[in-house]
């Protein structure tokens, strides 16, 4: 299980013309196949005059799922050069729509290739890339007296308190990349003296930009 991965920054279109064929790409983060489908659906309604709307999807923290089509395009001219490259950038958790609108010309299929991986590689472009990291969450509880300089110093050493909590004691929720649990603990035992010990409560993905 891969503990950071690539996604997309934004959302974002570009468009390229090949031989008086305009090829349309639209690149949307999502989540899930449903939505990833969902987008392709509103692709072909908003562009209904289009001859071709092809796609191809990754999903998950380690791309685990693909899947691409090429809507009447030869096989394997369209769905998969664009996975190849949604591929070969690093990118999950986005689809890639790319509609076709036909200019006259055949283009044949290397020409179908180029044109459908070039449109995908514009997109990508466009949009730009982000990592997305996976912080493991844990919980200390420490005393009202130390709460604020314990908080104070884990700050200024880059460890994220994602939330306090102020009742009998404090309690300070923390994030930090898996390889920095380690070091986390280290630091508690530090600040608190070893009176205190950091107990893993989850974990979540966050956007790093």
């Amino acid at each position: 299980m891969t503990d950071s991965y690539l996604t997309l920054a934004r959302d974002g279109e570009a468009e390229i013309e090949v031989k008086r064929s305009r090829f349309l790409c639209t690149l949307v983060r999502v989540e899930d196949e449903e939505s990833a489908r969902a987008v392709v659906d509103r692709l072909r309604r908003t562009h209904w005059d289009a001859r071709h709307h092809c796609s191809a999807f990754v999903l998950g923290p380690d791309g685990a799922v693909e899947r691409s089509s090429d809507d009447g395009e030869p096989a394997g001219t369209a769905g998969a050069p664009m996975l190849e490259v949604l591929r070969g950038r690093g990118v999950s958790d986005a689809v890639a729509v790319v509609t076709r609108w036909f200019g006259g010309t055949l283009l044949g299929a290397g020409g179908l290739v180029r044109a459908y991986g070039d449109a995908v590689r514009a997109g990508l472009d466009a949009t730009g890339t982000l990592r997305r990291d996976l912080l493991r969450e844990l919980e200390l509880e420490v005393g009202h007296a130390d709460a604020g300089r314990v908080e104070s110093d884990l700050r200024a050493r880059g460890i994220a308190v994602l939330d306090t909590t102020y009742a009998a004691t404090v309690v300070l929720r923390l994030g930090v990349p898996v390889a920095e649990v380690e070091r986390l603990h280290a630091l508690v035992a530090e600040l608190t003296g070893g009176t205190a010990t950091a107990v893993e409560a989850g974990a979540r993905w966050v956007d790093r930009g």
